[in-house]
């Protein structure tokens, strides 16, 4: 296989302030700071400049960063910073357009950052004015039962021209919010009151939240606490914002993070961090607070004997500094002070709930690499009998393949690191001597990760030949090889599962499995994120990952953005209109090169793929799992946030109603078909969901149990997979398999 002089990326993600905090505009509130004092560092300069001059002269697009993209770039940013038209009036926007649009590119090339530190301070000030305006509203009775509507998703629809029309549109937003509150609180006392009457169901858990507060005073607490997120927002964050949004107009896939991300960018790639080994989340009864949810075993925090799941943060120092009090903090703010570089410490304070501040205790730990083990490659077997054609059950073997990972840094190091497909190899072995009949791979929710490591897991599958293409902005085209002489790990029948989160290397991996005829692809298209990014770790301040390269299947034509249709058609969980490539701005566009020279392995003809289709369909819609699924995505349909809303709480109990009543009897009716005993109402089923998910959640990954919906996937995949090349034809009545642990 042929290696590249750099480490290319495949991943979907996309990460920024913006994302993270900025998503809902009109949910935003601000206090007023004194910005004035936003002073550009040497670093900072350094650093827009270096990225400017990475999008001017590198990107695949070859699109020189001129006026005509600079007045793109600055569109974009204000659209980032209020994607729904609430905050910014046409005329700030007509401001900003005509002071910055001619030179908003000259200015990052120079290294300036004030003209999108002046747009950021105008969200702010919008920011601010929507909650002091919130703040007055909220303090008096608000009527609830109106004739008005609401149209939440603005996106395409204009800003605000005065601030009449923008203020009624708040104070509708307002009502908007009080309405889901009131209607959640009903939800959540009706629930309390199923585990007070009926204490078996919390599973022994404190699920009783008895919150006294009115729907008023949970916005306000709510707005407050998104106000201090905003507040404490850092210049480099800021610097982030602007970076980041630059880089989004060339592409989805090129972003710019400030230290803090770039951080989590080498976790997500390498599954591993530094830091001390526990789990955090929102407390379910004051989200105010953050709750240990679990200890890594082993890790610093395990090791203390002095940190409890479901111990509340309360303050934390970094090294010996003073305790900052994190009451409010959002979990991001809190990660990022409880990680840092090894052989430092942290003292987290803390309290167990229900215990007055005074019982709170500090403790000091010793920050570690931790190994998230759990995040890796696992295995397991299922047992598929089809009936009227196999005397016995076949032993199907599952690899799941969360992400295409590779830690980067021990391997330049020379350490003992950690990779996708040597654990992947490690599981094909111990598979192989369970003598399995076929096997699984389950690539769903595969964001993607290394191209090196994608093409070493093919070569564990496929004889030898080309594995992908790849095309740099020049024209050049280059191709990975399996030359191994033809050795394969594992050459029995396989199927690959994906869905519409399935991105980047996975689909490298269908592709070529597709391809080649080694195995059926099943389940939904992919997200069609055909780019190849490079990682950037010597800027000034953060990094960044820039599109350079295009990737295309050995038959010439791409991924991106059509994705890889699957042979065989299952339900799709997901909304396209909303998600993957096909609903992102500036995605790049398919196209096509010449096929490789490939000799494929097998083929399925395209008589089999109908019948196979025709058959799965006809089982879908008699499994339990799938009828359950599709209901929910009709149920899922019933609201259109593009169209007008009502007001009137009435109107919306009585919708909430009826989709309560649509949902409990979906549940109700594969729960039947299971054998197992329906619920009596709707509260009492929301109450077990969440105890359900409570005792999951404090689980490690390999001791949750398996979900039904989502075994229906692999039994299907399974059967699909042995039924392709059956020698006996199968007729569509036949009953669906069952799958039984071994």
């Amino acid at each position: 296989m042929k290696k590249q002089p750099a480490q290319w990326l495949l991943s979907v993600a996309s990460v920024g302030v913006v994302g993270l905090i900025l998503t809902q505009s009109y949910d935003t509130a601000v206090a007023n700071t004194n910005t004035e004092g936003f002073v550009q560092t040497p670093e900072q300069k350094i650093t827009t400049r270096q990225v400017a001059a990475l999008l001017d002269r590198s990107h695949y697009l070859n699109q020189p960063l001129d006026r005509e993209m600079g007045s793109e770039m600055l569109s974009m940013y204000i659209d980032n910073l209020d994607p729904n038209h609430t905050l910014f009036l046409q005329s700030d926007v007509d401001e900003f357009k005509e002071k910055y649009a001619s030179d908003f590119a000259n200015r990052l090339k120079r290294g300036d950052l004030s003209a999108g530190v002046d747009i950021f301070e105008r969200y702010r000030k919008r920011s601010n004015e929507y909650f002091e305006m919130a703040k007055r509203m909220l303090k008096t009775d608000i009527d609830l039962t109106s004739d008005e509507t609401i149209v939440l998703d603005r996106e395409k629809l204009p800003h605000f021209k005065t601030k009449k029309d923008q203020r009624d549109y708040w104070e509708r937003q307002l009502k908007f919010q009080l309405i889901s509150i009131t209607l959640g609180q009903e939800d959540e006392k009706a629930k309390e009151e199923v585990f007070l009457a009926n204490p078996d169901i919390t599973r022994g858990q404190d699920l009783v939240r008895n919150d006294q507060r009115t729907p008023n005073e949970i916005l306000l607490n709510r707005l407050s606490r998104q106000q201090g997120q905003i507040t404490r927002i850092k210049d480099n964050e800021i610097m982030e914002t602007i970076l980041n949004t630059a880089m989004l107009t060339y592409d989805p896939h090129s972003n710019y993070y400030a230290p803090i991300q770039a951080n989590e960018l080498q976790i997500q790639s390498s599954l591993q961090l530094e830091g001390i080994g526990v789990s955090i989340r929102p407390d379910r009864k004051n989200p105010n607070f953050t709750r240990i949810v679990t200890l890594v075993d082993g890790g610093p925090a395990a090791k203390t004997g002095q940190i409890k799941p479901n111990d509340l943060i309360i303050g934390i120092a970094e090294d010996g500094k003073t305790m900052t009090d994190v009451v409010g903090w959002s979990t991001r703010e809190i990660v990022g002070l409880i990680r840092g570089k090894r052989g430092t410490s942290v003292t987290l304070k803390l309290r167990q709930p229900n215990t007055p501040d005074a019982s709170a205790r500090t403790v000091t730990v010793v920050r570690d690499v931790i190994e998230q083990e759990e995040s890796g490659v696992t295995h397991r077997v299922v047992e598929v009998q089809r009936p009227n054609i196999d005397s016995t059950p076949k032993r199907i073997g599952v690899l799941e393949i969360p992400s295409f990972y590779l830690n980067y840094q021990a391997r330049r190091n020379g350490e003992n690191y950690r990779s996708v497909s040597i654990d992947a190899e490690r599981a094909i072995e111990a598979l192989n001597k369970e003598n399995i009949d076929g096997l699984v791979v389950d690539l769903r929710n595969d964001p993607g990760g290394s191209l090196d490591e994608v093409a070493k897991m093919l070569g564990l599958f496929i004889k030898q030949g080309p594995l992908v293409q790849i095309r740099d902005n020049r024209g050049n085209i280059q191709v990975y090889r399996d030359d191994d002489g033809g050795k394969q790990l594992y050459d029995g029948k396989m199927v690959v599962l994906t869905n519409l989160a399935s991105a980047s290397a996975s689909e490298i991996f269908a592709a070529a499995i597709q391809d080649y005829g080694r195995g059926l692809v099943v389940g939904n298209t992919t997200t069609g994120k055909g780019s190849a990014q490079i990682q950037l770790d010597n800027l000034a301040l953060g990094s960044a990952t820039l599109t350079q390269r295009k990737f295309y299947r050995i038959t010439g034509g791409s991924t991106q953005n059509k994705g890889v249709v699957p042979d065989v058609e299952l339900v799709n969980i997901y909304d396209d209109a909303t998600f993957g490539e096909r609903a992102q701005k500036k995605a790049l566009p398919w196209d096509t090169i010449k096929t490789a020279a490939y000799k494929p392995e097998g083929k399925f003809s395209a008589d089999t793929l109908a019948t196979l289709n025709q058959q799965s369909k006809i089982r879908q819609e008699q499994n339990p799992q799938f009828v359950y699924l599709s209901t929910l995505n009709d149920i899922r349909d019933m609201e259109d946030e593009k169209k007008p809303i009502s007001l009137n709480i009435n109107d919306r109990r009585a919708k909430m109603k009826l989709i309560e009543e649509r949902s409990l009897a979906a549940e109700n009716k594969r729960l039947i078909a299971m054998g197992e005993q329906p619920y009596a109402n709707w509260n009492t089923y929301q109450a077990a969901m969440d105890a359900k998910f409570e005792e999951r959640s404090q689980m490690k990954a390999s001791e949750r149990p398996d979900l039904p919906e989502n075994e229906a996937y692999i039994n299907e995949a399974a059967y699909l997979m042995l039924s392709a090349d059956s020698k006996k034809p199968i007729s569509p009545e036949e009953t669906l398999p069952v799958a039984i642990e071994p």
